[in-house]
C-alpha cells in the first residue's frame, strides 16, 4: 500500500490535561476539529466516557452538534455511543436531528461496552443486563427506525424516529474484539478495530469481518478502519515524555486506581514492578511515538497488516500545541490535501 493513499481520521475524548478545566478540555476539542478539517482528516470522532475527571467527553451526541456547526467538510461522528447506555429510538432520534443539521456528514459509531464502571453503568442505563441479544436488537430497531421498516404490529413499526429526514448516518461499529466485528458484518455496517484498547488480534477481526460481511441498504461493500495512539514530534525528549506518561496512565488505570490527568514531573521517579514492566512493553504495542519518519514507517506497517485505507489517530499530549503540531506532521507524512 502507497503511504500516499493511506487516509487519516481522528478520534478525540477531550482529555482534560493537568491544570486545564474541562470546560477547556472541550475549547479544545472544538478547535482540534477545525484545525483538522483545514488539514484534510476524513473524519473526526468524539467519544462517551463517564465517571472520570480526565476525559470531558461524556455526551457525543450533544458535541457533535456543536462541532457540525462550526465545520463544513469534515465528517463528524462518535466514536463512539455506548449503546447498553441508551436506548435504539433515542438513539435514532439524537442522530436523525444530526443529520437534518448537517446531512450527509455524520457517522454513528457504536459500543457495546458502557464506557464507565458498572456502578456508573447501572445508574445510566437501570435495565442495562449487558447481553450480546439486547444489543443485537437494538442494532436492528436502528435500523429499521433509520429507514422507517419496522414490521406493521411491532412497538417498532408504530413509532417513528423524529425528526423524518432522507438521509442516514453512516453507521460503524467499534471493536477491541472480533465478536462485534461480525455484528458489524451482520448488519452489513461499517467496522472499526480499536488497536489502541486491544493491539492483539485486529487483522484477523477485520479479515473476518470482510469474509462474513453482508450488504445491506447503507453498505454495498465492508468499509472499515483502526485507530491507534499516536504522537509525531521532531523532539526526542518530548518523544520520551510522551512515553513515560502514557506508560503510567495505563499502569495506573491496570491499578484501578482510574486515570488522572498527569504531567511528566508526576511520572518521572516511578517505579514499576517486574510484572508492571512487563505490561508497559505489552501496553506500547497501542502507541505509535516517535520522529516523523518513524511514524510514518509504524503506520504504515499497521495499515498493510490490517488491509485497511484509513488510520484513526487518538493523541494525547501534556501540552496542546504538540497535539496539534502532531496531526500537523500526520498531514504532510501522508499527503493529506488542505482544506482552503
Amino acid at each position: 500500500m502507497e503511504a500516499k493513499k493511506l487516509k487519516l481520521s481522528v478520534l478525540d475524548q477531550s482529555p482534560v490535561r493537568k491544570g486545564v478545566t474541562a470546560a477547556q478540555a472541550v475549547q479544545e476539542t472544538i478547535a482540534l476539529a477545525k484545525y483538522t478539517e483545514e488539514l484534510g482528516f476524513t473524519r473526526f470522532w468524539v467519544s462517551e466516557h463517564h465517571n472520570t475527571g480526565s476525559l470531558a467527553g461524556s455526551t457525543p451526541e450533544v458535541l457533535i452538534a456543536y462541532l457540525a456547526s462550526q465545520t463544513k467538510t469534515i465528517r463528524i461522528g462518535s466514536g463512539g455511543v455506548m449503546m447498553p447506555n441508551h436506548s435504539a429510538l433515542k438513539v435514532a432520534e439524537n442522530f436523525r436531528m444530526l443529520e437534518a443539521l448537517a446531512p450527509g456528514r455524520v457517522d454513528l459509531g457504536m459500543g457495546r461496552a458502557p464506557g464507565t464502571d458498572r456502578l456508573t453503568a447501572s445508574l445510566l442505563n437501570p435495565s442495562n443486563h449487558f447481553s450480546e441479544q439486547d444489543f443485537m436488537e437494538q442494532l436492528n430497531d436502528l435500523q429499521n427506525y433509520f429507514h422507517d421498516t419496522g414490521e406493521p404490529g411491532t412497538p417498532q413499526g408504530r413509532v417513528r424516529a423524529i425528526p423524518q429526514v432522507k438521509t442516514v448516518p453512516d453507521m460503524w461499529l467499534l471493536s477491541s474484539s472480533g465478536q462485534s466485528g461480525l455484528f458489524a458484518a451482520h448488519f452489513g455496517m461499517g467496522f472499526s478495530f480499536a488497536h489502541f484498547i486491544n493491539p492483539v488480534g485486529g487483522p484477523a477481526a477485520v479479515q473476518q469481518y470482510r469474509e462474513r460481511f453482508q450488504p445491506s441498504l447503507d453498505l454495498d461493500q465492508p468499509q472499515v478502519n483502526m485507530a491507534i495512539f499516536v504522537f509525531c514530534s521532531e523532539d526526542e525528549e518530548k518523544i520520551a515524555q510522551h512515553k513515560a506518561i502514557m506508560d503510567h496512565r495505563f499502569i495506573q488505570l491496570e491499578r484501578g486506581a482510574g486515570i488522572t490527568s498527569l504531567g511528566y514531573e508526576d511520572v518521572k521517579d516511578a517505579q514499576y514492578t517486574l510484572n508492571e514492566q512487563d505490561r508497559i512493553r505489552y501496553n506500547r504495542q497501542r502507541v505509535v511515538a516517535g520522529t516523523p519518519k518513524m511514524v510514518k514507517e509504524r503506520l504504515t506497517i499497521l495499515a498493510e497488516n490490517y488491509n485497511v485505507d484509513e488510520i484513526i489517530a487518538v493523541t494525547i499530549a501534556e501540552d496542546f500545541d504538540d497535539r496539534l503540531q502532531s496531526y500537523k506532521h500526520l498531514a504532510g507524512l501522508f499527503d493529506l490535501e488542505l482544506i482552503k
